[in-house]
């Protein structure tokens, strides 16, 4: 089974995802992570991020490792070097060129396949796994996601700013030419401002549920 899950930045995907991949003992695969690590890589190697040819030059170099739900690099977790803000700042820009968006959804479905997944990103219901058998949509007013955000990493930036990039972040991943965020006609859409990542989870297990015991009758 493939549980794909879409939305922006900060609408609680990634904790949401990983509490139904627990709960279903299901596999956790989150393709932001996939361009986050060949940002870092290639800025790590003193490599200019926005000639993104040379980008995917980089991630053909390395081969990523899923443990537990983190991103390897050689066996090394490399998970909390994903969200700096060197990083933030271009991967939304990084993960627009096409060519590398493929590279990303070929390895994303090689390593899925037949298999149970918990699948997040911004495209993967329209572009990625669109005839997955459950596909979410996760969507929050711009400011919950900034005090999320905030929350989630107090490394100095104020309010304003982390709005603004939001927003920003918006913007570019709903203009991509290729794989641009939008919400799949068949999606079950929640809206996760007021909610709670328990009661956000209760709906989409509750669908999970739904569907199995569909398959089994």
């Amino acid at each position: 089974m493939v549980v794909a899950i879409d939305g922006p930045a900060g609408v609680g995907k990634s904790s949401i995802a990983q509490m139904i991949a627990k709960t279903c003992n299901f596999y956790y695969l989150n393709s932001g992570s996939f361009y986050r690590a060949y940002t870092y890589l290639h800025v790590q190697e003193g490599r200019d991020p926005m000639n993104y040819p040379s980008v995917l030059e980089t991630a053909k170099q390395y081969v990523l490792s899923i443990e537990d739900g983190h991103i390897c690099v050689n066996g090394s977790d490399i998970e909390d070097k994903l969200h700096t803000p060197e990083v933030d700042a271009v991967v939304a820009q990084v993960s627009s060129y096409p060519p590398l968006r493929n590279y990303v959804n070929e390895q994303l479905r090689r390593i899925s396949k037949d298999m149970n997944v918990v699948v997040e990103g911004r495209d993967i219901t329209t572009v990625v796994f669109p005839d997955a058998d459950l596909k979410c949509y996760f969507d929050a007013k711009p400011e919950v996601r900034a005090e999320r955000r905030l929350q989630q990493h107090p490394d100095g930036q104020d309010y304003a700013t982390v709005l603004r990039q939001i927003k920003m972040r918006d913007e570019i991943d709903k203009g991509k030419e290729v794989g641009a965020l939008r919400v799949a006609e068949d999606a079950l859409y929640i809206d996760t401002s007021y909610l709670t990542i328990g009661q956000v989870c209760e709906k989409v297990l509750s669908a999970i549920f739904t569907l199995k015991g569909d398959v089994n009758r």
